[in-house]
């Protein structure tokens, strides 16, 4: 079952879901809008090897926007941070972006039960787009869980303070 706005609207009310900042104007009938935060980061390594740290480059998206270019992953972050321990947060794209090609997340729109920080989108655009801060460039919604579960812990992406790129080569360490 997926949560309506209204409902989001009261579990956030209750403090079962945490969106900051949260601004009723985002709320849709069945999942709430993020925001695109003005930094990206792009990595600079010309073949991205698993097992080793991956350097990256910031860019600062400016007021008069950038454009993005085809084959090329942005990783962004939402400007909003997001919390629940009770619902398993899901996120989206938004029809208006993707009605312009923009992609949002390669696989990872599913979040986890206990995550708590923001998200890092993986952006992907089929022709050259100007993307803006701030733009409302995904959705969040929230399903029930049936049966017993644990929260979500982990040491590479918990608590985040900003974008963070892929940490898989920390799984090949506990492969030895």
């Amino acid at each position: 079952m997926i949560l309506s706005g209204l409902e989001i609207e009261r579990q956030i009310k209750e403090g079962r879901i945490k969106i900051t900042p949260y601004d009723r104007r985002y709320l849709n009938p069945n999942s709430y809008n993020l925001r695109l935060h003005s930094e990206l980061l792009v990595y600079t390594d010309d073949v991205l090897d698993m097992k080793k740290p991956l350097q990256t480059r910031k860019i600062i998206i400016p007021d008069t926007g950038l454009v993005l270019s085809p084959g090329v992953l942005y990783l962004g972050r939402t400007y909003e941070h997001t919390q629940t321990d009770y619902y398993v947060p899901m996120l989206e794209g938004r029809s208006s972006t993707g009605r312009l090609g923009l992609n949002i997340h390669v696989t990872a729109g599913f979040g986890d039960i206990g995550f708590r920080g923001y998200w890092t989108l993986e952006i992907q655009c089929v022709q050259p787009l100007r993307i803006y801060p701030m733009v409302e460039i995904g959705q969040i919604y929230y399903h029930c869980i049936e049966g017993a579960y644990f929260k979500y812990e982990s040491d590479k992406y918990q608590d985040n303070a900003g974008i963070q790129p892929s940490m898989i080569h920390r799984d090949f360490e506990k492969m030895t």
